[in-house]
Order: C-alpha cells, then sequence, then structure tokens
C-alpha cells in the first residue's frame, strides 16, 4: 500500500476550508460595494447648523417669491396702484408718489413692509365719474372698499409667492420632496405669523404723522403741516381726477363759440407755463393737444418746483405729449433742468435770443436770469430781468434786419417780456400764476399764462384753490398773426368747473380795419 505524505491532510482541510467560506466572503465584497465605509474623521452636521441652513433657504425662497410674483396692481377709485410686501426689520408702509418722492407711516410693528406705489391717474374710470355724478357721493366708499380688496388679493398672492418661492429653492438645495415642502410650509407659517402680527399692532392714525421723503420733504414748509398735507394731498388726487377728464368736453363747447372759426391750415398753438411739478398736468396737456389738434406746445417756464435732478423723470412725458414742446427756463428751473430737456426728442429748448422755426412759426427765447426755488427776493432782480429782455430785444432786432423775422418771442417773467415792444408782433410769459392780455406801447401783444399746474403742491396754500389754466393761440398760417385764442380754466382743488371763452384781437373784430404791424421801439 502506497504511503501518503504526511502534508497531505492538511492541504486537503485547507481548500475544503476555502471552498466553504467563498460564500460568506462573496457576500461581504457585495456589501462593502453598495455601501461603502464612512471615514471614521467625517462628523455629522450638527442639528443647529441645519435649522440655520433650512432657515436661510425659506428666507431667500420667500424674498424671491415676492420679487418675482408677489405686486398686486390694484385699482384705487380714479387711480392705478400697486402693492407688494417686502421684507423688513421695522415694518410700517411706504407709499411712493412719482416723481414727487414719499411717505412713510408708522402703521404697523412686524417684519415686512406695505409698499403702495401711485402709478396714474385711470382717465376711463375718472371719465364716469365726470359722466355719472352721483357716483361722486359714494366715492370715499369705493376707494375703501378698493383697499380692502386689493390688500385681500396681496395676502393671498403673497402666500403663494412665499410657498413656492421657498419650495422651489428648497427643492434645488436639498433635493429632497419632504425637504423642500417643509421649506414651504415654514415660509407661509412665518408670512401668517408676520401677518398676524402686522394686525395686532396696526396703527390707523400714522397716516397723521408721516415722514417725508425726496421733494415731499418740503411739503408741510409749502401747504401747512402734516396733518393738512396728508387729508388735503388724497382730496387733491380725487379731484384732479374729475378735473382731467373734464377737459374732454372742453372742445364740443368751442363750437358754440361765434366770431371766429379756424380752418385746417390755422397754426394752434398750446400755451402752458408754471407746471410746478404737477403730474396730472401733462395728462391735461395730452387731451388739449387730441382734442384741439394741437401743432406746437409752448412752456414759458418754471416746470419744475426746485430744480434738483430727482426732479428731472418728471419731464419724459413730454416725449409722448403728441407735438413739439417749445420751452425757455423759469426761476425754479435749473440748468441742470435745461441740460436735461434738451437730450428730449421732443423738445425745442429757447435761449440767449436764439432763433428756432417749429411747426411753420418762428421761436425765440430767452432763459430766466435769476434761479430762486426758494421764492426769495435778490437786490437787483428786476433789474437782471430788464438786462435779459434787452438782450432778448436786440437778438430780435438782429432778426429781422437778417430778414427772418421772429413770430413769437417767450420770457418767464413778464418784466423781461416788455423789453421786446416794437421787436415782435407777441410775446408770451407767465410767471404770476394768472392770466392776462395787453398791448404795448409799441404795438407788440403780451400774453401772461396762469399756471397749468394749479400751482402745483401750493394750490391748497391759500384759503382758495388756484385754476389749472392753459390757452389755445390760433395762427394764420400765411401772415402768422394771431387771430384768436382761446382761454381754457379748469377749477382747483375741490372744484369741478371747466370754462372756455373765445377771444379775438380787435384788428380781427368785425368791421375792425387790420392793425400795423409793431412800430420799432427806440433802441
Amino acid at each position: 500500500m502506497a504511503r501518503v505524505p504526511a502534508a497531505a491532510p492538511h492541504a486537503l482541510a485547507e481548500v475544503m476550508n476555502s471552498i466553504r467560506n467563498a460564500p460568506r466572503a462573496l457576500i461581504r465584497r457585495r456589501r462593502a460595494r453598495r455601501t461603502p465605509p464612512t471615514p471614521e474623521l467625517a462628523a455629522r452636521p450638527r442639528p443647529w447648523t441645519r435649522a440655520a441652513g433650512l432657515v436661510a433657504v425659506v428666507l431667500l425662497g420667500a424674498w424671491l417669491g415676492l420679487l418675482v410674483v408677489g405686486d398686486v396692481r390694484v385699482p384705487v377709485g380714479p387711480m392705478n396702484t400697486t402693492m407688494t410686501l417686502r421684507p423688513s426689520v421695522a415694518g410700517g408702509t411706504k407709499i411712493n408718489v412719482s416723481p414727487l418722492g414719499a411717505l412713510q407711516l408708522d402703521s404697523h410693528i412686524a417684519p415686512v413692509r406695505l409698499d403702495v406705489n401711485v402709478d396714474q391717474l385711470d382717465p376711463d374710470r375718472a371719465q364716469a365719474l365726470v359722466d355719472h355724478p352721483e357716483r361722486l357721493s359714494g366715492l370715499q366708499d369705493e376707494v375703501a372698499r378698493d383697499v380692502e380688496h386689493g390688500t385681500l388679493d396681496l395676502a393671498v398672492r403673497s402666500c403663494v409667492a412665499v410657498v413656492t418661492g421657498a419650495t422651489a429653492l428648497g427643492l434645488a438645495v436639498y433635493r429632497r420632496p419632504g425637504r423642500a415642502l417643509g421649506a414651504g410650509g415654514l415660509a407661509l407659517t412665518l408670512l401668517v405669523a408676520s401677518g398676524g402680527t402686522a394686525y395686532a399692532t396696526w396703527n390707523p392714525d400714522s397716516v397723521l404723522e408721516p415722514r417725508f421723503s425726496g421733494l415731499l420733504s418740503s411739503a408741510p414748509s409749502l401747504v401747512g403741516n402734516a396733518r393738512s398735507i396728508v387729508t388735503e394731498f388724497d382730496v387733491y388726487q380725487k379731484e384732479l381726477a374729475r378735473l382731467v377728464t373734464n377737459v374732454t368736453k372742453l372742445y364740443d363747447v368751442t363750437s358754440t363759440l361765434p366770431a371766429y372759426q379756424p380752418d385746417p391750415t390755422t397754426i394752434r398753438v398750446l400755451h402752458v407755463s408754471d407746471i410746478h411739478l404737477n403730474p396730472a398736468s401733462w395728462k391735461i396737456i395730452a387731451s388739449l393737444v387730441r382734442q384741439y389738434k394741437v401743432n406746437v406746445i409752448v412752456d414759458s417756464g418754471d416746470t419744475m418746483d426746485h430744480g434738483t435732478a430727482a426732479e428731472n423723470g418728471f419731464l419724459d412725458p413730454i416725449e409722448d405729449l403728441g407735438a413739439p414742446y417749445v420751452w425757455v427756463r423759469g426761476n425754479h428751473d435749473s440748468r441742470e433742468t435745461q441740460n436735461y430737456l434738451r437730450s428730449l426728442k421732443n423738445a425745442h429748448v429757447l435761449d440767449d435770443g436764439r432763433a428756432r422755426n417749429v411747426a411753420g412759426l418762428r421761436f425765440a427765447g430767452i432763459g430766466d436770469p435769476q434761479f430762486t426755488p426758494d421764492r426769495s427776493g435778490s437786490d437787483g432782480a428786476e433789474a437782471s430781468q430788464e438786462l435779459a429782455g434787452a438782450r432778448l430785444a436786440s437778438a430780435l432786432r438782429d432778426q429781422s434786419t437778417a430778414g427772418t423775422p421772429v413770430d413769437v418771442a417767450v420770457a418767464h417773467e413778464p418784466s423781461a417780456a416788455r423789453e421786446v415792444d416794437g421787436a415782435v408782433p407777441l410775446v408770451l410769459a407767465g410767471h404770476l400764476h394768472r392770466e392776462d392780455m395787453e398791448v404795448m406801447k409799441y404795438g407788440t401783444r403780451l400774453r401772461v399764462e396762469g399756471s397749468t399746474g394749479g400751482s402745483g403742491l401750493r394750490a391748497v396754500e391759500g384759503k382758495y384753490p388756484d385754476p389749472i389754466q392753459a390757452s389755445i393761440l390760433y395762427f394764420d398760417r400765411d401772415t402768422r398773426r394771431l387771430q384768436a385764442w382761446d382761454e381754457i380754466k379748469l377749477g382747483g382743488l375741490g372744484l369741478t368747473t371747466a370754462e372756455v371763452s373765445r377771444h379775438l384781437p380787435k384788428e380781427n373784430q368785425p368791421g375792425a380795419t387790420p392793425s400795423p404791424s409793431p412800430s420799432p421801439s427806440p433802441s
């Protein structure tokens, strides 16, 4: 019998053990591939770190949601407004009245602020008030209902906005639907809690003690204390809504005025002045341009109130008025105002006696030598006006000598305009905030326009409000002489009157003989 080596049984035992342990090794390898070992040094995030990250995601997502879809456009009476909720530390309400500035109210204490932007007056709704005067008695109740409905709409939209924003950002960050929905729920909880805090701390008397910013910061010194400016400004906005639409009736009124009927070839000039930053003036001017088929607008200054760079945006509607805009600087308009207006495509700035041909007429003018936005006087003011007028008169005579006579001269103050007597048939001015017309010694007609802005913020300064005034001047296209003019007057604050009166120069009245050209005045 053959002998088996001594090491053979031991080798055989090892082979059998390997066969028996193979399935277990395979299972361990598969588990190792599925779950890689976690390094022992990697520590799990602490609970407060995860909570802080979640809060950051919630707040950022909610803010982005409000920013994108949180605005609500709300009609409040005849005005269009935009309401928005914004994150804030102190809360309160901010009312933006472009371009005048803003009013800030301590209306509530909560981590959200209510922003209200007064966008514009709606002509259709304002027209409805004019057509149905019985609605005026319920205007306050209508405004209250509009605000209530707008607030409810804003609350619903804000809830949707914060939940959507926080959920979307949570899904992008965590990539887990559960975490994302938790972020949305937390955002909704925070908004509801903020709303409850705002409701609990709501202070309706805050409207009586607002804080002004921008150009409205000077409003109390112009029109009284804070209580009166808030009350009167609200009334002022509502009344202007009616005044703007009253102008739609003016053109029909002129059809009943006898003695002069302008034909299609007549040049129609709209004379405005002293707008003093009243945004409603643009609506009135645009309406007059359409209804009277105006060829050119002439503004004899004080379009601004303080002449600051912050006011420049107020001039932008000039580009869309539908007619060329001829302008001279007033004592409330700065050089910066003048430079900005030069950049507008529809504007023609007159200064230093330089002449411009616009809409078939030749204009020349000079800016006011004074810049007194605070209405202060200075020594030698009258003399400086007369000197400016003399410079304009000299330029007008030079134009006549060159065979290019000027048809209409423009200056802001009447004292400067009087110096051109005899050098031009017609000179336009403003500054006085009241209309006037006279034929001066050497035959030049001086036309002074009232305030097309109703004196702006000063409308509520006196006992009786200033009216809104403008004029339509009719020129013969061949002779380029004034044939007639319509004085247009809208009632000021609290009044809804609209008047149009037709006037003719004496030489154009029936039976009169045409007057000769202005005789040259002594140089």
